[in-house]
């Protein structure tokens, strides 16, 4: 690799750095509970093409917590 290829791998490694930093910032601020490794899979997925919609409405989905039941699960 040339020094150049490095110096822009590196650049874009930082950037890439900075920018989940300041996205995990922003959601401490709106205590969203997220931690940096989610965060960086939601970005990632979103990145790729899935709707960050979608990603938000699943998030917000697999938080919820489980109905309470008074009754345990029928066995079949």
């Amino acid at each position: 690799m040339t020094p150049s290829v490095i110096n822009t791998d590196h650049e874009a490694a930082r950037a890439a750095r900075e920018s989940l930093e300041l996205a995990f910032h922003i959601s401490n601020i709106l205590d969203t509970g997220l931690d940096r490794h989610t965060l960086s899979l939601l970005i990632a997925l979103s990145d790729r093409g899935l709707n960050p919609e979608a990603l938000a409405a699943l998030v917000k989905e697999l938080g919820k917590e489980p109905p309470s039941s008074t009754t345990p699960p029928s066995v079949h």
